[in-house]
C-alpha cells in the first residue's frame, strides 16, 4: 500500500444486515463481472481490485469470504463473488431456522437467543475451515464489540501478520462480527495466543464501517482522503415510522426491535454524511460512492427472513440496485483499475 506504487488506496466497505447481505453480495457479483469484461480476465476477483475490505456483521462475513485464499493456490482468492453469495442463498434457511424445542424453551426468543448458533458455525467452518486472519489476501477491518472490556474490537489482517496476539481463525472472526444480540448467542472466541474475548455484532456501534476503514487507512498507512477511493455498500433500508401515542407506552421488550432498526439505519446515515462532507472538502466527491436501496413491498426487510421467496426477492433487489447504479459503478471501476 506504499504511495509510490499506486495513486489511490481502494477501499470496499460493507454494512451489516443479516440475510440482507445478499444485496451487497449480488451488487458485487455485478462489479466482478464488470471487472472481467473490462480486463478480459475471467479470473478477475473482487480481492484483486481493493486494497482493504471492511465489514460489519454480514458485511464482515462477506469481507472474509472475498479475501479467503485458495489453499491450492494461496496467492489467489478461494471464491468467486457468486460463490460468496451462495453462502446465503444455500445456507440462509438453515442458519435462520428455529427447531421446535428451541422455540419452546426460549419462549420464541424472549428468554434466550432467537436462533441456535450451530448451523451458522457449521456454515462458517465449511467456508473458512482453519484459515487464519493473517492468511487473508489483503488488509481488512472487521468489527465487533467486547462486552466485558466494553470497547470496540477490530479484526485487522495487516496487524495479525505482525503479532500473534492479534491473529484468529477466520471462522471465529466471522462468528464474532455476526453475533447479533437477541438473534445469536454472544461469541466467545480465542486469539492464537489463547486470550478469550466475549464479542457481539459490531453493528451495535458501527453498522456502516466505512468511516472506520477511512480512519484505519489514514492512521496505519498515512493516507489522506484524496489518496483513497471508497465504495460503501448498504444492505437496504426501511424508514419505518413509529407512532408517538404507541411508542410513549412501550417498555423494554417493545422497544428492542425498533431500537435495533433505528440504531442501524441512523449510524449508517451519519457515516454516509461524514464521508460526503470529507470528500466534498477535498474536492474529490467522485472518489466516494455509496450504494444502498429502499425495500419494495415485495421484499421483507427483516434481517432473519430466509424463506425461499425472500431469498429470491433479495437476490433480485441486489441485481436491480446494481443496474440502477450502473453508470456510477462504471466510473468507480475506472478508479479501481
Amino acid at each position: 500500500m506504499a504511495k509510490a506504487k499506486r495513486k489511490l488506496v481502494r477501499i470496499l466497505s460493507i454494512d451489516g444486515g443479516g440475510i440482507r447481505g445478499i444485496i451487497p453480495g449480488q451488487i458485487l457479483v455485478t462489479v466482478e463481472e464488470k471487472l472481467k469484461a473490462r480486463t478480459g480476465d475471467e479470473n478477475a476477483r473482487i480481492a484483486d481490485y481493493f486494497d482493504l475490505i471492511a465489514g460489519t456483521s454480514t458485511g464482515g462475513i462477506l469481507a472474509c469470504a472475498y479475501l479467503s485464499p485458495d489453499l491450492n493456490d494461496p496467492a489467489r482468492p478461494k471464491f468467486t463473488a457468486q460463490e460468496v453469495v451462495n453462502l446465503y442463498l444455500e445456507r440462509g434457511n438453515n442458519i435462520f431456522s428455529v427447531p421446535l424445542k428451541h422455540k419452546i424453551t426460549t419462549a420464541g426468543g424472549t428468554l434466550d437467543e432467537k436462533y441456535p448458533s450451530a448451523d451458522l458455525e457449521e456454515a462458517l467452518n465449511d467456508y473458512f475451515g482453519d484459515i487464519r486472519l493473517s492468511q487473508l489476501l489483503k488488509p481488512c477491518l472487521i468489527t465487533s464489540y467486547d462486552i466485558t472490556r466494553r470497547q470496540a474490537h477490530f479484526f485487522t489482517q495487516h496487524d495479525a501478520t505482525k503479532r500473534k496476539g492479534w491473529n484468529y481463525y477466520v471462522k471465529d472472526v466471522a462468528r464474532a462480527t455476526s453475533a447479533a444480540p437477541t438473534y445469536f448467542e454472544c461469541a466467545s472466541i480465542r486469539s492464537l495466543t489463547d486470550i478469550s474475548y466475549p464479542l457481539i455484532d459490531g453493528g451495535v456501534f458501527v453498522n456502516n464501517p466505512a468511516i472506520c476503514a477511512y480512519a484505519e487507512v489514514h492512521h496505519k498507512f498515512n493516507m489522506t482522503a484524496k489518496q483513497m477511493a471508497i465504495l460503501s455498500i448498504g444492505t437496504g433500508y426501511e424508514k419505518q415510522s413509529y407512532d408517538y401515542n404507541q411508542a410513549k407506552n412501550w417498555g423494554m421488550l417493545a422497544w428492542i426491535k425498533p431500537l435495533i432498526n433505528i440504531m442501524m439505519s441512523g449510524v449508517s446515515d451519519v457515516v454516509d454524511y461524514q464521508l460526503r462532507e470529507i470528500y466534498d472538502a477535498v474536492k474529490a466527491p467522485g472518489q466516494y460512492l455509496r450504494i444502498n436501496t429502499t425495500f419494495p413491498i415485495t421484499v421483507n426487510a427483516d434481517m432473519d427472513d430466509a424463506s425461499q421467496e425472500n431469498l429470491s426477492a433479495l437476490k433480485e433487489l441486489g441485481t436491480e440496485t446494481a443496474q440502477k447504479f450502473d453508470s456510477q459503478l462504471d466510473k468507480f471501476i475506472n478508479l479501481l483499475m
